[in-house]
């Protein structure tokens, strides 16, 4: 049977319950351990979705089109496993499920509760993931010991851990270590107050690792040790990282986490191989020079908003031994009349998903100045999207061109002028309808395009998608008579994939996600192509 690691947080929530739970997935992958990983969410939404990504961040897709937490990004990018619509659920879908049950009768008229009913449903959300193929199952539960919401979630684990042996359960806490720089002290009563909490309710932590400004001594560790009641060894220094979060598995490995984890479950492994993970971190840590791109979005209030973007550039960075600078830009602040000095200097310009009407003129301005200046271009979702109607408006001269999803309320719908449509069942375009495509779809590459180039010359991709606008069919041959290359179309749909430039350096837009494929180690080619483009401009 499966272990289990139970992870949870402590003192204030972003205390980096993710990064510690990928690091660890990672350090037991390297281990030659089989892993699954699961997030659970207290929040009642059934998922990211529909969530604003100022209040949430990102919403990270995966291959089965499942709408997860960005946390998800994190447990891909460092362990390097699959993960699908089991490993993110919510307390509004385990609810939904409970009910669902309730209406139909399968609780024989008994009082549906808590204790046991939402329990036993918090339960199956992390044995369905057990299975002779997987070694040690990961669940970290979001949120911050004490929340409301998450009480349920810890009471499972707590009626959990005396269904299994001792040695097949083991629960790590993360928590915050304040630094005070008045006294210039580091405190521990917090952590304390935060681990007497979650021994309240009935659950021991046999770690601690502890996330501070500075690193933590050996005095600091032996007093959590004693009054949070665990070995001193199971103390552990999580300090913030100098270089990049690719640092965190290496410093939980000098501290012996993954051999403690491995003994305290019972687990015999061979030694892990962190030489191409080391090499990368040389890398970031001492580039050959530094690469200025442009973000342009709409969420840059939020710093997770484009956590998959921002890591699949330092991927490309990487690979090209480049540090990326970013140059995040508010795409409302961007107009014809300050657009040479927003933009001056940088080597590329990038547009992520996720553009609304708001935006949607100073990201057209700055797409023009791409195409005109021949910088490096990259465009992602609805960044792809806005540089057809760019070219749309301003080389075929179609001034009233319209996106229909980013439509002004005084701009009345007319299909004849929606180059970028919602399209219903018959592929023609609609004001409300559109089917949403979400998971990994195919693309098949045009020969002799810089897109197939990028890709090593492979004829078909695949890649995760999140869209409900498409390039209208209707226009694509108005398009191509025009200058604008279609390099990527789905083999099934034939709807466009891609497009690109060819009298320009680098000008590509995909329609999909490129980002939520891309690892430190195996960075997607787009963002590699893209980068190197950029350190030549």
């Amino acid at each position: 049977m499966s272990k289990f690691i139970f992870i949870t947080g402590g003192v204030v929530s972003s205390v980096g319950k993710g990064l510690a739970s990928a690091s660890i997935g990672f350090l037991l992958r390297s281990r030659g351990l089989s892993i699954a990983m699961l997030k659970l969410d207290p929040y009642i939404n059934i998922d990211p979705g529909s969530m604003d990504p100022l209040q949430h961040g990102e919403v990270y897709v995966t291959d089965d089109g499942a709408e997860g937490d960005l946390d998800l990004g994190h447990y891909e990018r460092f362990a390097g496993v699959k993960l699908s619509r089991r490993s993110n659920v919510t307390t509004g879908r385990i609810y939904q499920r409970v009910i669902g049950r309730e209406r139909r009768g399968e609780y024989g008229g008994g009082t549906v509760q808590v204790v046991p009913h939402i329990t036993n449903a918090i339960k199956e959300t992390f044995t369905q993931l057990e299975s002779p193929d997987v070694d040690v199952v990961l669940v970290e539960l979001g949120g911050t010991v004490g929340d409301i919401e998450g009480l349920p979630f810890i009471e499972a684990f707590r009626q959990f851990s005396l269904e299994r042996e001792p040695d097949d359960i083991m629960f790590v806490h993360i928590t915050l270590v304040p630094f005070l720089r008045a006294s210039q002290e580091i405190k521990t009563k917090p952590t304390q107050h935060s681990v007497q909490k979650l021994r309240e309710y009935g659950i021991q932590p046999d770690m601690i690792v502890c996330r501070s400004e500075e690193s933590i001594s050996d005095s600091v560790k032996e007093k959590i040790a004693m009054f949070c009641n665990v070995r001193r060894d199971c103390v552990v220094d999580e300090r913030n990282v100098s270089v990049t979060v690719y640092e965190v598995p290496e410093i939980l490995h000098s501290q012996d986490v993954d051999r403690i984890i491995c003994s305290r479950l019972g687990l015999t492994t061979r030694e892990p191989d962190l030489r191409d993970w080391s090499e990368m971190l040389a890398v970031a840590a001492d580039p050959d020079r530094e690469v200025e791109v442009a973000l342009i979005g709409a969420y840059h209030a939020m710093t997770d908003s484009y956590k998959s973007v921002a890591e699949a550039l330092f991927h490309g960075g990487v690979a090209n031994r480049v540090r990326i600078r970013r140059r995040d830009l508010d795409c409302r602040s961007i107009a014809p009349e300050n657009v040479e000095e927003k933009l001056a200097g940088v080597a590329g310009v990038i547009v992520p998903d996720g553009v609304g009407q708001a935006g949607c003129d100073g990201v057209l301005t700055a797409i023009r100045w791409a195409r005109e200046k021949q910088a490096p271009f990259f465009g992602i979702g609805s960044g792809m999207e806005l540089a057809v109607l760019e070219f749309a408006r301003n080389v075929m001269g179609m001034k009233n061109a319209i996106h229909a999803g980013m439509l002004e309320p005084a701009v009345k719908f007319d299909p004849a002028l929606a180059v970028i449509a919602r399209l219903d069942e018959e592929n023609r375009p609609s004001a409300t309808k559109g089917a949403w495509r979400k998971g990994l779809f195919a693309s098949y590459l045009r020969k002799g395009s810089v897109l197939r180039a990028s890709y090593g010359d492979e004829e078909l991709v695949r890649e995760r998608h999140r869209n409900q606008s498409e390039i209208n069919p209707a226009f694509v041959e108005r398009l191509t008579r025009a200058g604008l290359v279609v390099s990527g179309a789905n083999p099934d749909s034939q709807y466009v994939e891609a497009v690109e430039l060819a009298d320009h350096p680098w000008y590509v837009g995909v329609i999909y996600h490129p980002e939520f494929r891309s690892r430190p180690i195996a960075p997607n080619p787009l963002f590699k192509a893209f980068v190197s483009a950029a350190a030549l401009a």
